[in-house]
């Protein structure tokens, strides 16, 4: 039975309880962007934007942001007719403009349309933005996934003359049931100027606003990194028809960070001059991350009196009898990234959400087991002195973070689990790994696959080799292949395919955003490591 939340009866719509228009703060500006910029939004109305996310079987969120106060109202409808309509929370100075609605009672297997539009406290109302979804089927059926990450770093923001960020649109036009972002959504510590000068001499011409100009320090920074994104319409004519699984890596605070941690002059690239304790930035970055990517608030662990989750950002997303995702945190609980060699040190995921991936992920009965990383868990580092990952790139026995991830494979291989996929970005190339113990120095486990696919508006960088400790064998690869970085181009940019046969026949690919397939291997379930034929 379809159930409607706070009160109002007749739909399925769930959500915080509506804000008081006597609440409702004044309006925050920044500096326009000229309408006429090729590739950008050029409507101004009082509702900027609106987007789905962790749309599950029977759940899914409503996010929208509005450029002025107001009330957010939601009306859904499916199969030609309205089934659900409220009034949601407002959107105030305190959540940037930012609302969401949380929907409960859903079909399985079925479309949905929502609109979307805020109402201010003078009775104006916005015209509404339209978006769509299907929610994941209950029994088997095809299904298709799509991921990358690594958005606007490098200084390469939003260029006109590039066509915006156009590998978004590579993705939308893929149509995917859902788009999995595996980090990096924003690059906080990286200026975005008017111009990057190539080393051909050629130019690279910026949109710039107000607070993207230099490393953010101050929660309007973080939030204007986010609002700048979302200017392009390209990451807009996504959102309009694909739901998201956002998850943050470390430029959503800065560049390898850990708890802790105190930026200086020598272990920075650029210069902060506000701020340097990275747990007041991360602070400020995981309340910007929370108020704009469309998270479910049930997946918001440890509330505290400012209503954003300070425990972490994991959770698993069920997307029907197929696939699970399962999406990590492996900034908040880490340990210095300076760590030493011996078991029992701060690893990436903490013991409470490595106890939850472990325990989650055994008592999945979806076909194939996808777990979103934050980064790659099998590639050797280029800097010794900064270990940001699991490798420590000396291919012998687990030490360090490595024991961590040790643990998790041989309680997978334990418990008998089948059909685990990794997936991540943050490296900069694509490239696809088997592991495998006959080639391991550690064995306990049992194969499986990592794939990897950014970046999505940012430079490709050159590629490593993955460290051998766990088996890793790099069966393609491509990136960078000059020895300097430039600009994002359609053939430098990755995007990852997944697709789900009804039959549970999964299908990698590993794609640019020019279109072209790079590489691909067929999987059947009843054999997950070995390629089908």
């Amino acid at each position: 039975m379809l159930a409607l939340g706070g009160g109002v009866a007749g739909g399925v719509l769930l959500g915080r309880p509506p804000i008081d228009g006597d609440a409702v703060q004044a309006r925050v500006t920044s500096r326009p962007v000229p309408r006429s910029t090729p590739g950008l939004v050029r409507s101004r109305d009082a509702l900027t934007h609106a987007q789905t996310g962790d749309v599950t079987p029977t759940s899914g969120v409503l996010w929208a942001r509005g450029e002025a106060p107001g009330q957010l109202q939601v009306r859904l409808r499916s199969g030609g007719r309205v089934i659900g309509t409220r009034v949601g929370p407002a959107g105030t100075a305190d959540t940037d403009f930012t609302a969401r609605v949380s929907l409960a009672g859903l079909e399985p297997g079925r479309d949905y349309e929502a609109d979307l539009w805020f109402a201010g406290p003078d009775g104006t109302e916005s015209d509404p933005t339209h978006v769509s979804f299907t929610t994941p089927s209950a029994t088997p059926a095809r299904t298709t996934f799509a991921w990358s990450g690594d958005t606007c770093g490098q200084g390469y923001g939003i260029s006109p003359d590039a066509g915006g960020l156009f590998a978004y649109g590579a993705v939308a036009d893929l149509r995917p049931d859902v788009f999995i972002h595996c980090g990096d959504n924003i690059y906080a510590d990286e200026p975005i100027t008017d111009t990057m000068v190539e080393v051909d001499g050629s130019v690279w011409r910026n949109v710039v606003t107000e607070h993207v100009q230099r490393p953010a320090q101050t929660l309007a920074e973080f939030r204007g990194r986010y609002r700048y994104v979302l200017l392009d319409e390209n990451v807009r004519r996504l959102h309009a028809t694909t739901p998201v699984i956002s998850q943050w890596d470390d430029h959503e605070t800065t560049n390898n960070w850990y708890p802790g941690e105190i930026l200086n002059d020598e272990t920075t690239t650029f210069r902060y001059t506000d701020e340097r304790r990275v747990d007041v930035l991360a602070r400020m970055g995981r309340q910007a991350f929370q108020e704009y990517m469309p998270i479910g608030e049930a997946h918001l662990l440890g509330r505290g009196s400012t209503g954003f989750a300070e425990k972490g950002l994991y959770r698993k997303v069920p997307r029907g009898a197929h696939l699970d995702v399962f999406c990590l945190d492996q900034r908040t609980f880490r340990g210095a990234n300076y760590a030493g060699t011996t078991e029992g040190e701060p690893a990436l995921l903490g013991e409470e959400q490595t106890a939850w991936l472990i325990r989650e992920v055994i008592a999945s009965r979806a076909t194939w087991k996808v777990i979103s990383a934050d980064q790659p868990i099998g590639l050797a580092p280029r800097r010794q002195q900064d270990l940001d990952g699991y490798g420590n790139g000396d291919h012998g026995a687990p030490r360090g973070r490595e024991h961590e991830l040790a643990r998790i494979l041989s309680a997978f291989k334990a418990a008998g689990v089948r059909n685990v996929v990794w997936i991540t970005a943050d490296v900069h190339f694509t490239a696809a790994h088997r592991f495998d113990p006959a080639d391991a120095a550690y064995t306990d486990f049992d194969p499986f696959w990592e794939f990897i696919s950014g970046p999505l508006a940012a430079c490709a960088f050159g590629t490593k080799e993955p460290d051998r400790t766990f088996g890793a064998t790099q069966l393609y690869v491509k990136g960078n292949t000059v020895d300097h970085r430039r600009a994002p181009r359609p053939d430098q940019t990755y995007v990852g395919w997944g697709e789900i046969d009804a039959d549970g026949r999964l299908r990698v690919e590993l794609r640019d955003a020019a279109g072209t397939v790079l590489w691909s291997v067929d999987l059947d379930p009843a054999d997950p490591v070995t390629p089908a034929a």
